[in-house]
């Protein structure tokens, strides 16, 4: 595997990398991550799970960063690759090295395409070329929603992408015992479990918060940070809702199942998404979600496990937030909404579809 960043760098493709690779050494696969050195303190090879790190520099998180990066990690790439079975790009930034070790060893070369990045680099020109190349070059690609496969199939014409949806560690998402202590008599509490940049639209819940105000009382944990944060405590101060709202910044991956538990309802408000695997989390803990209708999101959520709203429009959330919280049988909805993760986005049924491609090509490769 390659891929920009891992854990201990928190966000939702970091999470998913981690426990597809866990899942795989838990199937009795070998399985080597060469990743960046992101955090300055991370050692630069270690054990986690099972799974072999193995960190590069990174200048920066920035586009120069990330050439430098990719540049940089092909050696590594290159003898970690020596009698693998399978390469696996998880970033755009990936492909490369592992198709200058598909060069010398010639094993099949798989990419994912994820988050919403992507999605606005492949309106740029000379960026959508590039990425159609990239695509083509991959034996197998995959993609983390359908709006993201159709957009990676159009940059490269005759080349197939198959949709499939980022898993969730069930058996440690679950439901917990809230963490938070429980709001006052009378006050519900919903949680953005969102980082605090402007693609994530954190700025339109806090413009709603007002108007959700009118019908019920609330409170808000937000959980993430990110250069928005200042902004935006500035916002909700101009708006009076300081009191309403919590920033708790950013917290470890293991404290978000309890956490999530503490709220009843959590609100994903992105401009743009792929297919959110906190959104899953958060259902994977029983909390219903409502979501904006972009990107992947409508993929995982209708009125079964949450609810829909325009996105940008903080009516329309208010709306969609107050109709939730106002529903006699929320905890059937958040108990379905765990079951139906379960049946469809497990991070086990991830990893045994990982195999079956991953199988499919070896076999093809010793057949040629």
């Amino acid at each position: 595997m390659h891929c920009v960043y891992y854990p201990p760098e928190i966000g939702g493709l970091e999470s998913h990398v981690h426990f597809l690779c866990r899942a795989l050494v838990e199937r009795d696969h070998r399985v080597d991550v060469v990743t960046s050195r992101s955090i300055p303190d991370t050692p630069t090879h270690e054990v986690m799970d099972g799974v072999r790190v193995w960190r590069t520099w990174l200048p920066g998180k920035s586009t120069l960063g990330w050439v430098a990066h990719a540049a940089g990690s092909i050696p590594r790439a290159l003898t970690e690759a020596r009698g693998v079975d399978v390469l696996h790009a998880q970033t755009f930034q990936s492909v490369p090295p592992l198709h200058a070790a598909r060069v010398v060893t010639g094993a099949p070369l798989v990419t994912t395409w994820h988050t919403s990045h992507f999605l606005r680099l492949a309106e740029r020109p000379g960026w959508n070329t590039l990425l159609g190349r990239l695509v083509a070059s991959a034996d197998w690609n995959l993609a983390a929603s359908r709006e993201i496969a159709a957009v990676a199939e159009a940059l490269a014409p005759g080349h197939s992408v198959e949709p499939l949806t980022n898993g969730v560690e069930t058996s440690i998402f679950r439901r917990r015992e809230p963490v938070l202590p429980p709001p006052a008599d009378g006050v519900r509490r919903v949680v953005v479990p969102r980082r605090l940049f402007e693609k994530n639209g954190v700025e339109y819940f806090v413009r709603a918060l007002p108007h959700i105000l009118e019908r019920l009382e609330v409170e808000a944990v937000l959980i993430g940070d990110g250069p928005e944060r200042t902004r935006l405590e500035a916002l909700a101060a101009e708006l009076g809702v300081s009191e309403r709202i919590r920033f708790l910044g950013a917290q470890p991956h293991e404290a978000m199942p309890a956490l999530l538990s503490s709220a009843e309802l959590a609100v994903f408000p992105s401009l743009m998404e792929a297919t959110s695997v906190a959104a899953l989390e958060c259902m994977a803990c029983e909390v219903p979600v409502a979501a904006s209708r972009v990107g992947g999101l409508p993929e995982i959520v209708d009125d079964t496990v949450g609810g829909l709203f325009e996105p940008a429009n903080p009516r329309d959330l208010a709306r969609t937030v107050s109709v939730l919280l106002d529903r006699q049988d929320l905890p059937a909805v958040g108990a379905r909404a765990r079951r139906r993760v379960e049946e469809r986005w497990s991070n086990a049924r991830l990893a045994e579809r990982h195999v079956e491609i991953y199988e499919d090509l070896i076999r093809s490769r010793r057949a040629a």
